[in-house]
């Protein structure tokens, strides 16, 4: 179970945003790179990293504060964001980029999903942040017509390396992960399944550790960890423990 800690940048800066709304922005680090430079430092394996700008745009907004991070730590990272086209993908894995993560375009456009996924073998993840329970798209923007799990269903067996499953109305409140409709959707799906949106505290590292959470991939931590919420070192101690 990978405990993914979140870099969302907007305008450079390293924020938070409550229920994806950009009006409702936390700035927490001034230095991206400094902040994944820390993460690295407080023992964590995997960096989670938004484009938010780019989400908005449809492409690429944040780049340079993504090259600085990429610079700065030596794990892995995944990234999404403004990533709508094969061109987009294969820059940012030559740059470095361990995984992307597509989301409008998986829905909009799911046969550029299955054709990266074959080009690029356990490089390409697909974001499914639902309200609802039917999916956003456009940086959350809009909603779709569909559910998650429609759009997750289209992706069996075209190798996408992960699903990471966002519940908007938690994302940025500290109410706890929704594992339930993260649970729900894994058990339909081959996939794996990551679970984003609301993870509060130590609390949830519990719930993940539970054996009807065992199929999920991980969980993506943001606000919780900015706010001193949940400590790295007991999080990541519990983790190790039960593995």
């Amino acid at each position: 179970m990978i405990l993914f800690p979140a870099v969302d940048l907007k305008n450079g800066q390293c924020v938070r945003l409550e229920q994806g709304d950009m009006a409702r922005a936390t700035v927490f680090n001034l230095d991206p790179a400094a902040q994944a430079a820390s993460f690295a430092a407080q023992g964590f394996e995997y960096l989670h990293v938004v484009d938010l700008d780019g989400a908005f745009a449809g492409k690429p907004m944040n780049a340079h504060a993504v090259e600085a991070m990429l610079k700065a730590v030596t794990m892995p990272v995944q990234l999404g964001g403004g990533i709508r086209d094969l061109k987009t993908i294969e820059a940012w894995l030559d740059k470095g980029i361990t995984r992307v993560i597509i989301g409008t375009a998986a829905v909009r456009d799911p046969e550029l999903v299955k054709g990266a996924a074959k080009t690029f073998p356990g490089r390409v993840a697909v974001g499914l942040d639902a309200r609802d329970g039917k999916v956003a798209v456009e940086g959350w923007a809009e909603t779709s017509h569909v559910t998650a799990l429609e759009i997750a269903q289209r992706f069996e067996d075209a190798g996408v390396a992960a699903i990471i499953f966002t519940d908007i109305a938690r994302d940025g409140l500290l109410k706890g992960l929704n594992l339930d409709a993260t649970i729900a959707l894994a058990d339909r799906i081959s996939i794996p399944v990551i679970a984003s949106g609301g993870f509060a505290s130590i609390d949830d590292v519990k719930a993940l550790l539970e054996p009807r959470a065992r199929k999920l991939a991980g969980a993506i931590v943001g606000r919780a960890l900015y706010d001193g919420r949940l400590d790295p070192a007991a999080a990541l101690q519990l983790i190790r423990s039960a593995a």
